[in-house]
């Protein structure tokens, strides 16, 4: 089995430039030689091709929603790789670029593994649709799309399938949640810990109730992790920063034990905006957190996938 790297530098979702710098970030920190000294075999697969169009286009596809056929046509070549990967026996991890990608990388990962199971750790919820989007920013959207809720060129992206059950989603970290997406929570089954809920219950039993919930139900689990979902007093460097979240340990020590699980199959990293970082402090928890997750990945899960 290879750890393959995908970059996907899009800022379209977040209409936020910068983030599209993410996946170059990571290369410059040379996070393929940090895996390597771990013992993994690590391959680079490039950057998905995004569209160039002018800010002046970004609502030329759609009334409502920013950069619209941009972001589908990057979604979509994302979604083949991702697909190709895992199901040649690899550990696909998409570098963004913002959260839209999420589309893409579940779509990939769920033509692999039917039953897929995802825990979405964001301080944003990211289940808008155009109907309740306020901004018209689709990285608000790719988990709702991924569960089959928003209009049919997100729903339908790459196949023409809901990717994943809404009972099979845990979101963590949540704080900062639109109406419609509240609507949509108290509408359907996704299992939800607000940041409120984490400080309530602690970190430990959060991590205990999102495994012993999913072990059950799904036959792997693919994490996208938003660096939004930690605090920012420690993160200046992303798009959508909101402070009362977690802090750089809470992040590492989630990331760590959803790796040793024995359940992953595929990992997001997003929102990172170096544009936005300072003296590189975002970046700098950014690798840390990925090298963290990679310390204590348990890959069991290959033999019932064939994932090696």
């Amino acid at each position: 089995m290879a750890v393959h790297l995908v970059g996907m530098p899009i800022f379209y979702g977040s209409d936020r430039f910068g983030a599209n710098f993410g996946p170059d970030k990571f290369r410059e920190m040379d996070i393929l030689s940090a895996l390597k000294e771990l013992g993994y075999d690590v391959k680079d697969l490039g950057d998905i091709e995004v569209a160039d169009v002018s800010e002046q286009d970004k609502y030329k596809y759609h009334e409502k929603m920013k950069y619209y056929d941009a972001i589908i046509d990057a979604n979509t070549r994302l979604a083949f790789k991702v697909y190709s990967s895992i199901a040649r026996g690899h550990f696909p991890v998409t570098l963004g670029g913002d959260h839209s990608l999420g589309m893409g990388s579940i779509a990939g990962v769920s033509k692999h593994v039917k039953n897929l199971g995802v825990i979405w750790i964001d301080a944003h919820g990211d289940i808008n649709t155009e109907e309740t989007t306020f901004t018209g920013n689709v990285h608000g959207m790719p988990l709702a799309a991924s569960m089959g809720f928003g209009p049919d060129k997100l729903v339908n992206l790459f196949e023409h399938r809901v990717k994943v059950k809404d009972e099979n989603v845990v979101l963590i970290a949540a704080r900062d949640l639109d109406d419609g997406e509240l609507e949509l929570i108290r509408n359907s089954n996704i299992k939800v810990f607000t940041m409120d809920m984490v400080k309530d219950l602690g970190l430990e039993r959060v991590i205990e109730e999102s495994m012993e919930y999913l072990k059950e139900r799904v036959d792997a689990i693919h994490v996208s992790f938003d660096i939004d979902s930690v605090d920012s007093i420690y993160v200046p460097g992303t798009g959508t920063p909101v402070g009362d979240g977690l802090t750089a340990d809470q992040a590492r020590r989630l990331l760590q034990a959803f790796a040793a699980s024995g359940m992953m199959s595929s990992l997001d990293f997003v929102e990172l905006n170096p544009v936005l970082d300072r003296n590189d402090i975002t970046a700098d928890i950014c690798k840390e957190l990925l090298v963290g997750f990679f310390e204590s990945l348990n890959i069991s899960v290959k033999d019932q996938l064939m994932l090696g």
